[in-house]
């Protein structure tokens, strides 16, 4: 009969070289401790904004991994060339997001509210993309609470006003 330390010692090693792998396949403009991001500022209904930008490949891979929790009145917002199928997930984080898929209209497609971070080696191992349904132009991410906070709904829209 296989004793509990038996099982535990395993797939906590497991999940520790899971974790060291993870860190060292992240590609190296996003492994800084801090990193520029533009800033701009956007506005969801009546609520204004300012969101660091990531527009570029190595600003999405990196996003908010690192940072500290934001106020409410700041997020990131990810900009991509064109509509499509794009997902996020929660490596690295330091607190709890609520998420925000905008197509190029500024319309509302998809939301996620309070999804959890994965830090310890086995939320890393664990850790899932958050796919939307539909295709986006934009992704908000804000402070956990957000959208409830700001009466957010699929009836909001984005308005971009300087990115």
């Amino acid at each position: 009969m296989t004793t509990r330390t038996q099982v535990l010692i395993p797939v906590a090693a497991a999940a520790v070289v899971i974790g060291i792998v993870g860190i060292y396949s992240i590609p190296s403009d996003s492994k800084l401790e801090t990193v520029e991001f533009p800033r701009g500022t956007i506005k969801i209904d009546d609520t204004v904004l300012e969101v660091q930008v990531a527009d570029t490949e190595p600003r999405r891979i990196r996003g908010l991994m690192f940072q500290d929790q934001l106020p409410y009145d700041q997020g990131m917002i990810f900009v991509f060339q064109e509509s499509g199928i794009y997902s996020l997930w929660m490596l690295n984080m330091q607190f709890p997001l609520d998420m925000i898929w905008f197509d190029k209209d500024g319309m509302i497609v998809h939301i996620e509210k309070n999804i959890a971070p994965c830090k310890t080696p086995a939320e890393i191992m664990a850790c899932q993309s958050i796919v939307p349904d539909k295709e986006a132009m934009y992704i908000l991410e804000v402070t956990s609470g957000f959208i409830d906070k700001f009466n957010i709904t699929k009836d909001s829209k984005l308005n971009i006003i300087s990115i």
